[in-house]
């Protein structure tokens, strides 16, 4: 079958519908980069995404042991240098004992004298003559020095084991959202504009990918991070705790206030962005014709002005988004403030030794980091969130109707097509075929012809199942094609639109699309056939030679030979032409009209037409209003009749008669 995929090179507008023109939606652009809405419903859109972590579960869970034993590690950490640092002072402060005295000897001493506080900073600490102990402190050191090395081993093999989670869950949707696009059915793409389905494939799930590659290990480590620093600083000193726990709050409060006032230069970014974005893709698209109209310095002066707004926005956005890692800083700085002057206090009075006011304040700078980390994965986790629920709104769609499970196959097809009494309308409440019985035998060419919207290409999107019918019955060689697959449909189908439709490859593959195993040589006769031969050869590489995807290192003519030739030789029982000679000059016309009438020759074809050529030489020609065939017969039957006909003909097509005759 050479019919494109649905919406290739097509373009949707108001006055065609379905599939070779939907029904009066456009494909709307996603500019990268786009703002992402909050979620509407967070916490059933993000138990639905842990959900499709499942399958992950053993490595989740080791990601959450290798986490623990990470964190549980690297708190230790602290507390053993302060362990070190003790030892380090407690021998300093030996050597100052009298000779002869023990430490509580001299502590007593001490107090006699009205040194009180000295006294008090000797009882804490384990002083003893005899000077530092470097043995213990080097192997306190080096159980630091292991228990950090363990800390970064157990944290790359969380990272690692992270990334296969979140890039294997979204390989697993992203396979889920494709296999649902094959699924749904073609009104869908009809409804959904072309560009916001694209954004849900491609940004959304992105999106989703980044989120949990950044969240998925760092929450874990910062959540557990911030537990254990917590319960160190307990057990060392409650009160600064206390203390250290009150800035909570108020970091809490400032990164909110400041991110919220950040929020509409973001929005305002995100906005300017996407109008820059559109503007340098109307200019790229459209550079010649506006050099052709003088355009140039009012293009140039509009993108000055989209980019001064862009600027004021960013500056704005990233100036005020970046006070708040100062912010944090300073508050901070006053609660290790606080925990200096409170804690010096508990030392010199004998409460805690100065080994645990290190080991605290070096936990009050690992309890702030997490915290701060955790507050900036909210908006991140709010984006993901918002990408998951578009991207399961797609994978909750309705699905076409399934194909029949005993499918009905014809080994061979000799082309005799009827509509029964058939109905359908695109819209519940807006009926365009009402009552439609036709019989087309095999071998025939049947031209339709219509004003806009009156059903023509209506009829083609019926017979290739790209839509059901409401009523009545479609067959093909008297089967229900309801009861074919729709593969098995449309593979004895061929279809040459009026958009042409190519993809980046050699003109050979492009020939070949709808039928991989044909040969070289069959390939060459289906393009001399069609007269694609002669252009290709005149190629420096031949049918070698690769076109972009869209065909610009060809001639608009040139494309639509290919698309005829790729029609030509998948040798379809059922030829459907949409206009398909209309991008191409008269003389061109006439090479491709006789490779028509060989490739129409004993096989049923359906001709939505406007040029006289084609109409001319059809065996029936059908005249359809409003969903109706309001008449039907050979072109100088129709003229004879002095009908709609003959009121369409002089309307379109006296003119174009006057100029080949």
């Amino acid at each position: 079958m050479t019919t494109p995929p649905p919406g290739a090179g097509e373009r949707a507008t108001p006055e065609r519908r379905g599939p070779l023109g939907g029904p009066g939606v456009g494909p709307r652009g996603m500019m990268g980069g786009g703002p992402v809405e909050r979620p509407l419903n967070f916490g059933a859109s993000g138990a639905r995404l842990l959900r499709e972590l499942a399958p992950e579960r053993l490595r989740i869970a080791a990601i959450l042991v290798l986490g623990g034993g990470s964190v549980t590690l690297s708190v230790l950490g602290p507390r053993l240098l302060g362990d070190a640092t003790n030892l380090v002072f407690s021998g300093v402060v030996g050597r100052s004992i009298p000779a002869g005295l023990t430490k509580a000897q001299a502590v007593a001493q001490l107090r006699r004298a009205g040194k009180g506080t000295l006294a008090n900073l000797l009882n804490a600490t384990h002083a003893t003559r005899g000077g530092i102990d470097f043995g213990h402190v080097g192997q306190v050191l080096l159980a630091v020095l292991l228990l950090y090395l363990g800390s970064s081993v157990a944290g790359l093999f969380q990272a690692r084991l992270a990334a296969m989670v979140g890039q294997r869950s979204v390989q697993r949707l992203r396979a889920k959202v494709q296999a649902k696009l094959a699924r749904l059915p073609l009104s869908y793409f009809d409804r959904v504009p072309h560009g916001e389905i694209l954004s849900r494939v491609t940004n959304d799930i992105d999106n989703i990918s980044q989120t949990l590659l950044q969240t998925l290990s760092q929450i874990v480590t910062s959540l557990l991070t911030i537990v254990g620093v917590l319960v160190m600083m307990l057990l060392i000193s409650p009160l600064l705790a206390v203390i250290a726990l009150v800035t909570v709050p108020l970091s809490i409060v400032v990164a909110t206030r400041i991110g919220k006032a950040a929020q509409p230069h973001f929005l305002a970014q995100w906005a300017t962005t996407g109008q820059l974005n559109g503007h340098i893709e109307e200019m790229y698209t459209g550079h010649a014709l506006i050099k052709v109209f003088g355009q140039r310095l009012a293009a140039q002066a509009t993108f000055a002005s989209h980019n001064d707004a862009l600027f004021a926005s960013s500056f704005k956005a990233q100036f005020v988004s970046g006070l708040i890692q100062p912010a944090l800083m300073f508050v901070g700085n006053i609660n290790y403030v606080f925990i200096a002057v409170v804690g010096a206090l508990r030392v010199a009075s004998g409460q805690l030794s100065l080994g645990d006011i290190q080991a605290f304040i070096q936990y009050s700078r690992q309890f702030s980091q997490p915290i701060s980390q955790v507050a900036s994965m909210a908006n991140l986790l709010q984006s993901g969130i918002a990408s998951a629920e578009r991207v399961f709104a797609l994978l909750d769609a309705t699905e076409q109707e399934p194909d029949p499970d005993v499918a009905t196959v014809l080994p061979s097809v000799h082309g005799r097509v009827a509509f029964e009494h058939v109905a359908f309308s695109y819209l519940p409440d807006q009926p365009l075929i009402t009552d439609l019985s036709l019989a087309v035998d095999p071998g025939q060419t049947v031209a339709i012809v219509g004003p806009t919207g009156a059903g023509k290409t209506t009829l083609v999107n019926l017979l290739l199942r790209f839509y059901d019918v409401d009523s009545g019955r479609i067959t093909l060689d008297g089967i229900d094609i309801a009861s074919m697959t729709r593969e098995e449909l449309r593979s004895k189908t061929g279809m040459v639109l009026q958009d042409t439709w190519l993809f980046k490859g050699t003109i050979a593959e492009n020939i070949a699309y709808g039928s991989p195993e044909a040969t070289e040589e069959e390939v060459v006769a289906a393009a001399q056939a069609t007269h694609v031969d002669h252009f290709a050869r005149t190629l420096p590489d031949g049918y070698r030679t690769v076109l972009d995807e869209d065909g610009s290192s060809v001639s608009t003519g040139e494309r639509q030979l290919i698309t005829i030739a790729r029609a030509f030789l998948s040798e379809p029982a059922i030829l459907i032409l949409d206009e398909a000679t209309s991008s191409v000059d008269t003389r061109t016309e006439l090479l491709i009209q006789r490779a028509m009438n060989a490739l129409r020759a004993g096989r049923t074809s359906f001709v939505i037409a406007h040029r006289l050529s084609t109409i001319r030489d059809a065996d029936l020609i059908l005249v359809m209003e409003a969903g109706e065939i309001v008449e039907q017969g050979t072109h100088e039957g129709l003229l004879a009749e002095g009908g709609a006909y003959t009121r369409l003909y002089a309307a379109q097509f006296a003119s174009a008669l006057s100029g080949v005759e």
